[in-house]
């Protein structure tokens, strides 16, 4: 080869090689510029490809760069004639647009799929499949699909998904899909995107408080749910402990799950218990139906069906529950209950119940009797930021004397014989010193079957003002710009009569109505820093509408003595009024003591802190005009008596009154060493009694007697556990031998003493309990369920859970709390004299209660409450129960075995609201044993 040869030949490699190396180098940015202008599809996919089609010849009306609307499959917006973006009338040169029309396919999806997967995504073009593996993911307009594998079908629209199994052959990651709200968890799961269809198996659903295990489920395009060999149950346990099973169930979301025969199954053994059809309602919101009754067994009214009614929902404001009760026996009973709630406004429920008992057999009349007996309950309250200033309130309770006796099995309502009623109406003007309040009070004794009704009682005050201070208060207040004044006025109508004369004429004629004012004046002033100086006047005035008469009758038969001599009384009707005056003053200081140890000591320091005062009052006698002395008995004994006595207004005392007060109150407190504290001088502070003191007054204007007993209390909490609290009265004057009091003190006879105890109590309480470890968690979550305003079923069926909980506490145990122990002691003395006889009679009761429970196992608690009377020496009303935490279920049993109210009773029931008519319950009450 020659030389220019060899010349040429590298100079053609050499260009080659340059040619080849630009275009090696070149390559990958063109592929990246040609990928970047198509479309990407990692996240999104349609059913089938679209087809392209020629290219169309026409104007070019291309618009400015944008988001190209063929990714949504929509046609281009080029071909429209008339376009104001075109360029120009005339026909572009090339005599084509430049761009590519899609058509899209009939049976495209409407909505676009997302999906993703944690390990991998395949897909096979030829057979238009997908395959996710590894968490994969699938969202198609309101439905979410997760699973560990899934495939999907193109040509069938047709996705699969299915679980897997690890490497212990444990299954995992099974199909869960939630579609507006309802959730299902299975194995396998098939889902058409074309005809919104889905085949599931083996799965398990929610809805609301309840759970269906389904063999096989089939989902229509509008949501219904068709369900093959099912089991409904309230257990949310893989396998629950117990179901209703039945062959087939329709769940019509929102509003029922619907099922054919079917039988109760307790740990998957089938029961006797057979219903030829189930309906368990699922809809949220107020609906109306029946309220299925409890079958029961009472021995004095036989055979019964309780609490069985409808319930009406009229609204968002207004719903009425009806129950009644029907016995073999012929006893029965009818409640309606109405309620009605506003917003942000009020709320309140009104009970109205009628109750025919029947006892004994009818064809013998001298056992048989019956009783109608009637209850009326309302409660009404009123938002506070409704009318700012102004509230309105009712509690009510009204009824026969023997309704609690015969319609009634809680203890605590049995014994009580005391009910009473408030209706109240107040208010308080913004920025001003009045208040008003109306109200309508009842009080009713079972008992005795006294009732009173006072109504209007209404009070009307006007609170402390300064009329002597200027509106800008500068420098040092003068002492008479701190004078006060204030008004107080109180207006009663009140009747007293027994519960058969209700509305009776014999009612109005006991009716009385009074009304009392009052005006105090008082003011302060600060003496040499440490005292301080109040004086005061107080001015009263009462107004009557009746003036008793009372004259001593010897013919009149008295009931009481079985004799004749009692007194007659009447009355006059008119306006009569009674009035008192009363100055004072008053002095009061403070006073400290302290005792410090040695620092070594672990006590630091003994604080005592004295607060005596003293008043000097003063009241002229303005109440001669309205009492006299009227005689009681044979022996022509008379008595000081008011023509108002019995009145519903106070009446002066008789009398002047002129003379000094005298009260001294105790604090004593400790510093201690604490290794807790976390300052620097580690010391805490004890208080060894929160209080105690004495109080008397000595009358100088008093015949006799002026110094009236001693009044005396204490109080303590040892340790922040134990409170204690004393009170009591001492008689500083002696006694004869015949039991009257002589004037003169007890230390004259040379005794070292303050006088005669004559009356003393004290009270003793303690709790104590295991701390509970989940007390702020389970806190926690009850204010997140209250708080939550959200349409979500489970948590709408949790509210309504907590309420249940709420308004049946003796229903629920807190097994959280593995013991709790509560008691108290109460004694009681008094010393009473004998006037005549110069007899002593003391009375000692002492009482002691407890109330506790304990934990054997997380699952099983035991309670009792009982007390100790130590004066009749016998055991107090005794309840003790057992419960028992059957997960989905609870065993509650009572036993009341002592007393005349003794009663047993067994009740097994689901913890669910929608199953707690399910229940099975047996008890026998006192008259049964």
């Amino acid at each position: 080869m020659n030389a220019s040869y060899k010349n040429n030949y590298k100079k053609f490699f050499r260009q080659a090689y340059l040619v080849f190396a630009g275009m090696f180098f070149a390559f990958p940015f063109i592929i990246d510029a040609v990928a970047a202008s198509r479309p990407q599809g990692n996240f999104l996919f349609n059913k089938n490809l679209a087809d392209t089609t020629t290219p169309i010849k026409g104007k070019d009306t291309s618009r400015p760069a944008g988001k190209d609307s063929n990714l949504l499959g929509k046609r281009d917006s080029a071909t429209l004639a008339g376009d104001s973006t075109s360029l120009s009338q005339s026909t572009d040169s090339s005599g084509v647009d430049t761009l590519y029309i899609p058509k899209i396919s009939k049976d495209t999806l409407d909505a676009p799929v997302s999906y993703k997967a944690k390990d991998s995504i395949v897909l096979l073009v030829p057979d238009k499949r997908f395959y996710l593996y590894g968490a994969a993911t699938t969202k198609y307009k309101t439905i979410d699909l997760s699973a560990e594998k899934m495939n999907f079908d193109q040509e069938t629209g047709i996705l699969e998904a299915t679980n897997a199994k690890d490497t212990a052959g444990k299954l995992f990651g099974g199909p869960v899909m939630n579609d507006g709200g309802q959730s299902f968890e299975s194995d396998t799961l098939k889902y058409n995107f074309t005809s919104q269809k889905a085949k599931i198996y083996h799965t398990k659903s929610q809805y609301g408080e309840g759970y269906i295990h389904s063999q096989q489920t089939k989902k229509a395009a509008d949501n219904t749910i068709f369900g093959f060999r099912n089991g409904y149950t309230t257990c949310n346990l893989d396998t629950p402990h117990f179901s209703f099973r039945a062959k087939k169930i329709k769940v019509i979301p929102d509003k029922l799950v619907i099922s054919g025969p079917a039988n109760l199954e307790i740990e998957g053994i089938p029961t006797p218990l057979f219903i030829p059809f189930a309906i368990f309602p699922i809809t949220q919101g107020q609906r109306s139906g029946i309220l299925p009754p409890q079958y029961v067994v009472n021995q004095q009214k036989g055979i019964g069906l309780e609490n069985g009614g409808y319930y009406i929902g009229l609204g968002e404001h207004f719903d009425l529950t009806m129950r009644g009760d029907v016995y073999s026996y012929g006893s029965w009973s009818l409640t309606a209950s109405p309620t009605y709630r506003k917003r942000y406004k009020y709320s309140g429920g009104l009970n109205l119940s009628f109750a025919n008992t029947r006892f004994g057999d009818p064809a013998i009349k001298s056992e048989f009797s019956t009783s109608k007996d009637f209850r009326v309950t309302w409660n009404h309250s009123m938002d506070s930021k409704a009318r700012p200033g102004v509230n309105f309130g009712a509690a009510v309770n009204f009824g026969t004397s023997s309704y609690n006796r015969y319609n009634v099995y809680d203890y605590s309502t049995r014994v009580n014989n005391n009910i009473g009623s408030s209706i109240t109406f107040s208010k308080n003007w913004q920025g001003k010193p009045y208040n008003l309040s109306v109200g309508l009070n009842h009080t009713q004794n079972l008992s005795t079957r006294d009732v009173s009704v006072s109504f209007p009682d209404a009070t009307f005050t006007v609170n402390t003002i300064f009329p002597f201070q200027p509106k800008e208060l500068v420098g040092t207040p003068k002492w008479y710009q701190k004078i006060g004044i204030s008004y107080n006025t109180m207006l009663r109508n009140q009747a007293n009569f027994k519960d058969s004369l209700f509305l009776k004429p014999q009612m109005f004629d006991a009716m009385q109505t009074g009304m009392q004012h009052n005006i105090p004046i008082s003011f302060s002033i600060p003496i040499l820093k440490t005292l301080t100086l109040s004086p005061s006047i107080n001015y009263t005035e009462s107004w009557f509408t009746k003036k008793f008469n009372r004259t001593w009758n010897p013919n009149k038969f008295n009931p009481q003595t079985d004799t004749l001599g009692a007194i007659d009384t009447s009355y006059t009707a008119g306006f009569y009024a009674a009035r008192s005056v009363s100055t004072g003053v008053s002095l009061s200081t403070a006073l400290y003591g302290m005792y410090a140890f040695k620092k070594t000591s672990k006590i630091k320091a003994i604080r005592h802190v004295m607060r005596p005062t003293i008043s000097a009052s003063f009241s002229p006698d303005l109440s001669k005009g309205y009492y006299h002395y009227l005689q009681y008995n044979k022996e022509g004994d008379k008595s000081l008596v008011s023509d108002f006595d019995g009145a519903i207004v106070s009446v002066p005392s008789p009398g002047s009154f002129g003379g000094i007060s005298f009260g001294l109150d105790n604090n004593l407190e400790m510093k201690v060493f604490s290794k807790k504290d976390t300052s620097g001088n580690h010391e805490k502070k004890v208080k060894l009694l929160d209080g105690f003191g004495l109080n008397t007054n000595y009358n100088l204007l008093a015949d006799s007697f002026k110094l009236s007993p001693f009044s005396w209390y204490a109080r303590t909490n040892l340790f922040d556990k134990v409170n204690i609290s004393a009170s009591g009265n001492i008689d500083p004057y002696q006694v004869d031998n015949r039991g009257h009091r002589l004037d003169k003190y007890v230390w004259q006879a040379g005794k070292l003493s303050l006088g005669r105890l004559t009356n003393a109590s004290l009270t003793l309480s303690t709790s104590f309990q295991s701390k509970d470890k989940k007390s702020k968690a389970k806190q926690q979550t009850i204010d997140s369920i209250e708080n939550a305003q959200t349409s979500d079923a489970a948590f709408q069926a949790q509210q309504r859970q907590l309420q249940m909980v709420r308004n049946n506490p003796g229903e629920y145990v807190d097994f959280d709390i593995p013991w709790r122990l509560d008691l108290s002691y109460s004694l009681s003395y008094t010393n009473t004299v004998l006037v005549d006889s110069g007899g002593y009679v003391r009375r000692l009761t002492q009482y002691v209660s407890f109330n506790g429970d304990f934990s054997l196992t997380p699952k099983w608690k035991i309670g009792m409450n009982s007390g100790f009377d130590f004066t009749n020496m016998q055991i107090a009303y005794t309840n003790m129960y057992i419960s028992r935490d059957l997960h989905c279920w609870q065993m509650s049993i009572n036993l009341v075995p002592f007393g005349t109210f003794r009663q047993f009773s067994i009740t097994i029931n689901p913890k669910a609201g929608i199953l707690r008519d399910l229940r099975i319950n047996r008890s026998r009450q006192f008259m049964d044993l």
